[in-house]
């Protein structure tokens, strides 16, 4: 057994990529959905535009800072894990190389090779970097590519805030009877395009997801909306 291929350590980057293309697709869906319900909820309670930047942008800010907040804490968590996993194998790779020879042979073995053959392989792997080779074929994790939290963190902040800016701008940049079917536009435009994104990112069928898409959007909206009616209608 050999050290990955161009093939496969390329299909493995893209691999990869496409994770994080879609984790930004759906950071910026959340930061479109959040932000538009709030704006329009907000719409449907008052006309002035001095309280719809105020609720949009402190929706922004918000969600930006919670999603960027949760995936740093859930991606340390995995790297934590990660990197406990890697110093138990060295442990390991210290105190019983032969055991340690013995079981990533097996693995090896089931992976389809014979018995023999997995035999040199494993050693093959072990002369050349143990560690490396246990924490491929055993742990499924690669040493040098460990998951960075702040990377996370600033692609999620990244993405939300994309995604918010869109509704924030749609209901304060046009006159006040336009602000309403302009945002509602903008926003379901939005969501079929990243519904078709995420579908495609993630091999699905677009005819499916779109409609979700857009219609969990137009739920959210028409939801905040009457909420902002009545509250606003009860407190004129």
């Amino acid at each position: 057994m050999t050290e990955p291929t161009h093939d496969e350590a390329h299909g493995g980057a893209l691999g990869s990529r496409l994770n994080w293309l879609r984790a930004a697709v759906l950071g910026a869906n959340d930061g479109i959905v959040s932000t538009a319900g709030l704006v329009v909820g907000v719409a449907g309670a008052t006309e002035s535009r001095s309280a719809l930047l105020t609720a949009g942008l402190a929706g922004l800010l918000a969600g930006s800072m919670s999603m960027a907040a949760g995936e740093y804490v859930s991606v340390s968590t995995q790297r934590d894990s990660e990197m406990a996993a890697l110093a138990l194998e060295r442990r390991e790779l210290r105190d019983q190389p032969e055991a340690e020879l013995r079981e990533l042979t097996d693995l090896l073995a089931s992976r389809g090779l014979s018995r023999e053959v997995a035999r040199e392989a494993a050693e093959q792997l072990t002369a050349r970097d143990a560690l490396r080779a246990h924490a491929r074929v055993e742990l499924g994790i690669d040493p040098d590519e460990l998951t960075n939290p702040w990377h996370a963190a600033w692609a999620s902040c990244l993405a939300f805030t994309v995604g918010a800016l869109l509704p924030l701008l749609a209901i304060v940049l046009p006159p006040a009877g336009a602000r309403l079917p302009v945002t509602v536009c903008c926003v379901l435009a939005a969501l079929a395009f990243t519904g078709w994104s995420s579908a495609r990112l993630g091999s699905a069928d677009p005819r499916r997801a779109i409609p979700r898409n857009v219609a969990g959007g137009a739920l959210a909206m028409a939801v905040t909306y009457a909420a902002g009616s009545l509250l606003g209608a009860a407190g004129a």
